[in-house]
């Protein structure tokens, strides 16, 4: 079972690697079929199998040789590898619909953070789906009415620190969608959970601006996304949270 949902998983880390491309440009998700982004020739059904096409094309586009980005077999082999593993975890409990809706946020998580790494964005449609998916999770939990205010919570704190920074500094801190991550991740974190997620990331997207900065990786004004350091943050809560509140406990 694990295998196959493995399998599903490389599908599905083939279709993120479309959203990652089609989405910060406005382009339909589904139209029209993928194509070569060098000379502009359809891809066929066989081309586009995740990762064995890219290994027998040896990452050329079979028309006019122009590399395929080593991009598209790493998110297709991560995506396989996290389905996998969330498969050896939640099939032998017998919980096939919080499996496919963890699977699934894995992937559209991973979207964000390659999106907001290349684009500094991170897509309405992503987190309205994210949204969707945390709150049928909560309802499975029992814990809807707890992941309703931790949707506020992660909407209100953020927007009123940004608003703060803004009068204070004049620029915008925090962008529109990654408040409006917190909100979705408030929906299964809860009101505690989004509290802490915001305050780590906080304190993991200060300690990495800062080690860039000394480096001379980053100049002190430029902003960095913030985006992956949320979803860093929330991957701990969501798949790991063990380890997480053992993280908390030797801290506090």
């Amino acid at each position: 079972m694990s295998i196959l949902f493995g399998v599903f998983g490389l599908l599905i880390g083939s279709f993120v690697n479309v959203l990652i491309y089609r989405l910060p440009i406005s382009k339909n998700i589904v139209f029209p079929r993928s194509s070569c982004p060098h000379c502009g020739r359809v891809i066929t059904w066989y081309e586009n199998i995740p990762l064995l096409s890219y290994i027998l094309l040896w990452g050329k586009c079979r028309s006019c040789h122009g590399p395929i980005s080593i991009q598209y077999p790493i998110i297709e082999l991560i995506n396989g590898v996290a389905y996998c593993f969330l498969a050896s975890n939640y099939v032998l409990q017998g919980e096939l619909l919080p499996l496919v809706l963890r699977a699934l946020i894995f992937s559209l998580l991973t979207a964000h953070i390659v999106i907001d790494l290349r684009h500094q964005l991170l897509p309405d449609g992503i987190n309205f789906f994210l949204a969707i998916f945390f709150f049928i999770l909560s309802i499975l939990n029992e814990q809807w009415v707890m992941g309703l205010y931790g949707m506020a919570l992660g909407v209100a704190l953020p927007l009123l620190v940004t608003y703060l920074f803004y009068l204070v500094k004049g620029v915008v801190g925090l962008g529109g969608g990654d408040i409006k991550l917190f909100g979705a991740l408030g929906l299964f974190l809860g009101p505690l959970g989004i509290i802490q997620n915001i305050f780590f990331s906080c304190l993991l997207g200060s300690i990495m601006g800062l080690a860039l900065i000394l480096v001379k990786a980053l100049k002190r004004e430029k902003p960095i996304p913030f985006g992956p350091f949320i979803i860093t943050v929330a991957g701990f809560q969501i798949y790991f949270p063990e380890y997480f509140k053992r993280l908390l406990t030797l801290i506090f």
